[in-house]
Formats: C-alpha cells, sequence, structure tokens
C-alpha cells in the first residue's frame, strides 16, 4: 500500500528489487513517477490511486529502462514525461524494453511501455526541480522537491543498489561522480530520500547515502575491492564486475 513519506508524498514498494512507485500531488492532480512493476503492482497502485480520490494529471519516467517506463490503463490517458534524452532512447529501444519486461515480469500491459513526451518547458504539471544528469542511463533525472523536502533519485543512492555505471557509454565514473555531486546539492534542501530500489532514507542518512556511493566508485579508480555491504548480495557480482572493466578500461587509457 502507499505510505506518505512528505506533504503530498506517497511511495508504494515492490517485491521486485525493491522497487518503488511514487506517487507526488501537484496542482492539477497526482503525478505518477516511475509506476510498476507487475501487473498486480499496478492494478493495486491504482487501487490506491483511487483511494486518495485525485486524479492522475501525469506520469514522469526517471530514466529509459524498462522497469521505469510501465504504465496502467488505470491511470487515464496522461501525458506521461521524461527528459529529452530518456524520451528518445526509450522510442528507440521500446521493442526491447517490451521483451525484457515480459521475461522479467508478469501481467504488464506490454503496449503501454515507453509511450513518452519529452516534458514541456512549464513543467507539464510536475512538480518540483528537474535534476538531469547522464549517470547510469541517457537523461537520467532526479526530482526535487524542495517546498516538501523531497528528492527523488531515479536509480541512484540506493541502499540495495551499488553504483550501475552504463557498460555502453565511455567515462562513466566521471559522469557519475559529476551526478553525485549534483544530488549532494539538490540533497541539501531535503529531508527524504526516495531512490528508485530500496528504503527511503531520510535526515543524516542521505549523506550517509551519498558518502557510500563515493566510497564505492572510489575503490574502483583506485583498483581496489569495495567494503561495500550491498556487493553481499550475489546477484550484483556481474553489475560490479562490469563496473571494474570499465573502471580499469579507463584507467589504461589514461595511462597505456
Amino acid at each position: 500500500m502507499l505510505t506518505q513519506v512528505a506533504d503530498g508524498v506517497w511511495v508504494r514498494q515492490s517485491e521486485w528489487v525493491w522497487s518503488n512507485a511514487v506517487v507526488v500531488r501537484g496542482d492539477g492532480g497526482l503525478v505518477l513517477v516511475d509506476p510498476g512493476i507487475d501487473g498486480d503492482d499496478l492494478s493495486q497502485l491504482a487501487d490506491d490511486v483511487e483511494r486518495l480520490g485525485i486524479p492522475v494529471v501525469a506520469g514522469f519516467s526517471t530514466h529509459p529502462h524498462w522497469d521505469h517506463l510501465l504504465w496502467h490503463s488505470r491511470f487515464g490517458d496522461v501525458p506521461r514525461y521524461g527528459t529529452a534524452g530518456c524520451v528518445q532512447i526509450a522510442s528507440e529501444a521500446r521493442e526491447r524494453a517490451q521483451a525484457m519486461a515480459a521475461e522479467s515480469a508478469s501481467g504488464i500491459p506490454l503496449e503501454l511501455i515507453g509511450l513518452l513526451t519529452p516534458l514541456p518547458a512549464d513543467g507539464g504539471g510536475v512538480p518540483g526541480k528537474l535534476i538531469e544528469h547522464q549517470a547510469h542511463a541517457v537523461g537520467h533525472a532526479a526530482i526535487l522537491l524542495a517546498d516538501r523536502g523531497v528528492l527523488i533519485a531515479g536509480d541512484m543512492l540506493s541502499d540495495v543498489l551499488i553504483p550501475l555505471l552504463d557498460p555502453r557509454r565511455p567515462g562513466q565514473l566521471d559522469t557519475y561522480e559529476a551526478a553525485l555531486d549534483q544530488l549532494d546539492e539538490a540533497a541539501r534542501h531535503a529531508e527524504v530520500l526516495v531512490p528508485g530500489h530500496g528504503a527511503v532514507a531520510k535526515g543524516p542518512e542521505l549523506a550517509a547515502r551519498l558518502s557510500t556511493d563515493r566510497a564505492y566508485l572510489a575503490a574502483l579508480r583506485q583498483g581496489t575491492n569495495p567494503a561495500d555491504p550491498r556487493l553481499a548480495q550475489p546477484w550484483l557480482a556481474g553489475p560490479h564486475q562490469s563496473n571494474v572493466d570499465q573502471a580499469s578500461g579507463a584507467a589504461d587509457e589514461e595511462h597505456p
């Protein structure tokens, strides 16, 4: 069920990789950020939203990975936004996203995946300040609701996921560190952090999440094993090795 984490901000967590759907009350109604994951989750989220008694006016995808491109007809035929970069990748990779969704979860309305439009200059009813960066995925964006002290971070600053560098793009170590700088600045105006996956962080834990991710990236740069408790999860061994390989390649380029 929905859990209220701040004024006009609710979170519903799925069992699938601890994924968080975020419901934000805007001036004209509700905005659904990264709703998911499987068909039951989406249907139950629709039930929760109906109980709030406020219409859905828009959706927002923080980045163009399949689990952040989902929708359900019960949310309504409303605009679904992303950054321009997110929208472009979501359109180009829509069939792949549909295939991955079909393999990974059940009951997802595949025909509704990735139907995004670029966020207009006036915000399209999405409240807060957009913080766009290129870490983890092209066109990734966080949303800072400074008036409510909330930072919606997408697939960043998780307590269960290590930083996941985009293996298809060079320079991700630098890019990721720059994104953490942006989020660090935004976090100064927040008391609540909602990551795309994992537990909601409050108060001093925001700074701790940033420090943990910085320490992980520093270990990659140094070629040492990160002392990161998240790596105790066996399924992160592959993504971690991908990060190690990318960091090693970057070091080779700097020191041929």
